[in-house]
């Protein structure tokens, strides 16, 4: 497989990406962009509270963040767990050890409602889940 996915890059470069010239200027641009993508504190409490739908631990938790590109928790897993224990505090979710010493989270009815209701409302409306971890 990895064989066919050079012989793939190699194509696209030779085919599609020789047709394409960048400026150095553009080329900065774009790398500024991608450095500056950011995700507000309600797309990252809205993205963790969708994926403890189902049960997680945190490392699960922060791999899947990733591949939604949060990044805020790759290199501070931390902050991740004080969030979680907020969470939890307020009722929103359970927390549960396993035999083999991981801990996994898991949103409850309470946080399933909050969820749901979230959802719901159309985007500029959300509630803010600030609020919540405060409130």
């Amino acid at each position: 497989m990895d064989k066919r996915l050079k012989n793939l890059r190699k194509t696209m470069d030779r085919e599609v990406f020789a047709q394409l010239t960048f400026t150095e200027k553009h080329k900065k641009s774009i790398r500024e962009k991608i450095k500056q993508e950011t995700h507000s504190d309600e797309e990252i409490l809205l993205a963790i509270i969708q994926l403890l739908v189902q049960e997680k631990t945190g490392y699960e938790l922060v791999n899947l963040l990733q591949s939604r590109g949060i990044l805020n928790f790759k290199e501070n897993e931390g902050s991740l767990y004080v969030i979680l224990h907020r969470l939890e505090v307020k009722g929103l979710l359970i927390s549960s050890w396993q035999e083999s010493g991981a801990k996994f989270y898991q949103l409850n009815k309470k946080g399933r409602r909050l969820l749901k209701k979230v959802e719901e409302q159309p985007s500029s409306n959300h509630l803010s889940f600030k609020e919540i971890l405060e409130g």
